[in-house]
């Protein structure tokens, strides 16, 4: 048995196969039992069980990045 996936929250992951709107980028936004994820490309969200999640996860690409967010 492997040890759960290391996901966090804001986290962008690539799937392994596209949303029907083409996106294979989302960004998670629930970390449990259950994972919630929102795509990129249109911004549907789904909620998935962890083992469901992580036979579907081709990478984790990192966390999202907040472009134009200088800190001032």
């Amino acid at each position: 048995m492997r040890p759960p996936l290391p996901v966090h929250i804001g986290d962008v992951i690539q799937m392994r196969k596209p949303h029907p709107c083409g996106g294979y980028q989302w960004v998670v936004t629930r970390v449990g039992s259950d994972i919630g994820i929102r795509c990129l490309t249109c911004g549907r969200r789904l909620m998935l069980p962890r083992s469901r999640f992580e036979k579907g996860v081709k990478k984790i690409l990192g966390p999202m990045s907040l472009e134009g967010n200088d800190g001032s």
